[in-house]
């Protein structure tokens, strides 16, 4: 018998996430054609203006629905890989890489996920005018965007169908038991 290294658990950050949730492609691409519904009846649009990365899909999904062409960026980076490579949890400093000039007015600012809302308060300051919409929002988020579909719990960490790789399984009966 090999004994355990003692656990560190004091010394590592408490994880806030207590459950998950996978959004698939279908999922998401229902979810977002009903926010483009909801964008539609709001009236026209001068453009999208995509919050990178998490925007990009749900930008391009909805251009589409809307019939919009003109789509540009602002680029912030606050949550990236850890270092074994999984999806970070916890959000760092804000780091811009590029913004565009004016207030947002007539715009629409699309993004995944309004999460802590640390992401969406800093466009939001930059962007007061635009119209900003989510697939999704977290209750400490919530409050910073125009319109969202779903809620999720803040405890829940969101999959996003970009974020998993999908792999073959085998059949329970084919499985070694345990």
């Amino acid at each position: 018998m090999t004994a355990e290294p003692a656990s560190n658990a004091s010394q590592q950050p408490k994880d806030p996430y207590q459950g998950q949730v996978v959004i698939s492609w279908p999922e998401l691409h229902r979810d977002t054609r009903y926010l483009s519904r909801v964008l539609h009846d709001l009236g026209d649009w001068k453009g999208i203006i995509a919050i990178t990365r998490g925007g990009l899909v749900p930008a391009a999904l909805i251009a589409r629905e809307l019939e919009i062409r003109l789509i540009d960026t602002v680029c912030v980076v606050s949550y990236g890989a850890s270092e074994s490579g999984e999806a970070e949890q916890s959000q760092g400093a804000l780091r811009w890489l590029k913004t565009i000039e004016g207030d947002g007015d007539g715009w629409l600012l699309i993004d995944d996920l309004v999460d802590t809302g640390k992401t969406a308060r800093a466009v939001r300051e930059r962007l007061p005018k635009a119209h900003f919409a989510t697939i999704y929002a977290k209750p400490l988020g919530r409050p910073i965007v125009d319109t969202f579909v779903r809620e999720f719990r803040q405890e829940e960490w969101i999959y996003f169908p970009w974020d998993i790789d999908y792999r073959f399984v085998s059949p329970i009966k084919t499985r070694p038991k345990s």
